[in-house]
């Protein structure tokens, strides 16, 4: 059995609950094993994705960093570490796995909840803003909360 629900108020998850619950019940009752339920904050949406993805697009057309062009995932590695510093939340830096330098570890963007993802898009919004990034994605798009 595989069931995901999307709650966004009370009434239409006790309404999915009781749903789930006779569900589950049939699923017992017909001598099936254990089950594990979760129940998380919504990660980003997909529009939240493009647009993350968009910006960062913008930054690594525009801009050099450390004396060269760098690509998106780099980009979206400085910008997601340096968010990260500003929220009080540790960057791992830790040594290379062949032994040569260090990698930096950030926290991974498809693991953020939509409000952390929101925060982030904002937060290089502002990063663009004050070094001069002009930013192409869709009006539509701007505003990702």
């Amino acid at each position: 059995m595989k069931r995901k629900l999307i709650c966004r108020d009370w009434p239409s998850t006790r309404l999915a609950l009781v749903d789930l619950a006779s569900a589950l019940k049939s699923w017992f009752l017909s001598g099936n094993g254990a089950l594990e339920v979760s129940v998380r904050p919504l990660t980003r949406s997909d529009e939240e994705n493009r647009m993350l993805h968009a910006l960062i697009a913008d930054i690594a057309r525009q801009k050099d960093w450390a004396g060269a062009k760098r690509d998106p995932e780099t980009w979206k590695r400085l910008l997601v570490a340096a968010w990260c510093r500003t929220r009080g939340d540790s960057v791992e830096i830790l040594p290379a796995l062949d032994g040569h330098g260090i990698d930096m570890v950030p926290a991974r963007t498809s693991k953020l909840t939509r409000g952390e993802c929101a925060d982030l898009i904002e937060f290089v919004q502002a990063w663009c803003a004050m070094n001069d990034v002009k930013l192409t994605a869709p009006d539509s798009m701007k505003d990702s909360r």
